[in-house]
């Protein structure tokens, strides 16, 4: 039984006591003075911390070609006893038809560089480079996903708010748990990844996310939403979750839009709304089939400025069950105990939906690549 409960606690929990809104501090309160603050280079550290955290560096590749992929290193420390590192990699097929050339390993011996800039670890490599504007990933950890891919920023990159973080805690200055998130939201992406079949290009397009959760998980978010668009000109990004009860369901909604060397606009007066969805038979979430993404605030010029993306998601690209991998009496007990059953919807619709930009009197309305996901936790 003290297995047991030892185990829940580190993969599931249990709830928090409801604590309200006030032990929550957003980082939306932060831009409604500071919307949002371009990064330097020394803010693409890594923190590593020695506490229960999970810190992500993830790269949306998507070719010129319509090939679509999914890259990250995930370092999970558990209550500061052990550490995890793994590489996870993920090419998307078309329309969700086929298989997904997915895999997830384990990383050994990773060191960080002295400036905790780059990460290694048995062949991978994760770096950035000199001026701090691109990354290259390379990979032979799997000998069916090698990678070979470089992301070099076009636009610049940035944190909403003065740093990006949400805490949480009863004692604002000295909170028990953090969220913090870091973008590039327009990249040029060149490179390949080669499996035993064939090799794929992804020349073109990407976006580069850098994410620290200093707790668990599922105490920081019930359900999250991500966008990801790419267009000739523009990008546009939201990462908007949802707290647990626990602090008063709080909405957090980060987004902006960019072009080729500039932020248009950057803050979280944003929304991501599911128009319309289905019950999934298999687990009761409600999958979106439609949805709409809105931007609105001003820009540096302060113009008024509002962007939205609306329209069907088309058939999903994948279905995650996140703890398919956890045995299943523990995923039982932790899903009794805690109300924890954490499943990821992924989409790219093929029917290409609009960007509207309205800025100022000017109308602008551009199709592009979108890549969104939708995840039910708790």
């Amino acid at each position: 039984m003290n297995w047991i409960k030892q185990t829940l606690a580190t993969v599931a929990g249990t709830q928090e006591p409801i604590y309200g809104p006030e032990a929550i501090q957003p980082v939306t309160k932060q831009a409604e003075t500071t919307p949002y603050t371009e990064l330097k280079k020394e803010d693409m550290k890594w923190q590593a911390p020695q506490y229960t955290s999970v810190e992500t560096q993830t790269f949306y590749a998507m070719g010129d070609n319509g090939n679509l992929a999914f890259l990250q290193v995930i370092y999970n420390n558990i209550a500061g006893m052990y550490t995890t590192v793994a590489f996870n990699s993920k090419i998307f097929a078309p329309n969700g038809d086929a298989p997904h050339i997915w895999h997830s390993d384990t990383l050994y011996n990773h060191v960080f560089d002295e400036e905790m800039y780059s990460i290694g670890a048995d062949n991978l490599a994760l770096t950035l480079n000199e001026d701090g504007t691109a990354y290259t990933i390379k990979s032979a950890v799997n000998e069916n996903s090698l990678v070979n891919l470089t992301f070099t920023r076009t636009a610049p990159g940035l944190v909403i708010g003065k740093d990006g973080t949400t805490t949480f805690g009863t004692d604002p200055e000295n909170p028990w748990g953090s969220m913090r998130h870091a973008f590039w939201p327009r990249c040029k992406v060149e490179g390949t990844i080669t499996t035993k079949e064939k090799t794929y290009d992804f020349t073109g397009r990407g976006f580069f996310a850098h994410a620290l959760q200093g707790m668990k998980p599922h105490h920081a978010a019930a359900r999250w939403n991500f966008c990801n668009f790419q267009s000739p000109n523009y990008s546009a990004f939201i990462m908007e979750f949802t707290t647990p009860p626990s602090y008063g369901s709080t909405v957090v909604n980060v987004g902006a839009v960019v072009k080729d060397g500039e932020v248009i606009y950057g803050g979280a007066t944003n929304t991501a709304q599911h128009l319309e969805s289905v019950k999934d038979s298999e687990n009761d979430w409600p999958e979106p089939t439609v949805i709409r993404f809105t931007w609105d605030g001003q820009t540096k010029e302060s113009k008024p400025f509002h962007a939205e993306i609306e329209g069907p998601l088309g058939k999903r690209l994948d279905r995650i069950d996140v703890m398919s991998e956890v045995p299943g009496f523990i995923k039982s007990i932790a899903g009794s105990v805690a109300g924890t059953k954490p499943y990821i919807y992924q989409y790219a619709p093929q029917e290409r939906l609009k960007l509207k930009i309205k800025q100022g009197d000017e109308e602008i309305a551009e199709e592009g690549f979108m890549f969104s996901e939708a995840t039910f936790i708790s």
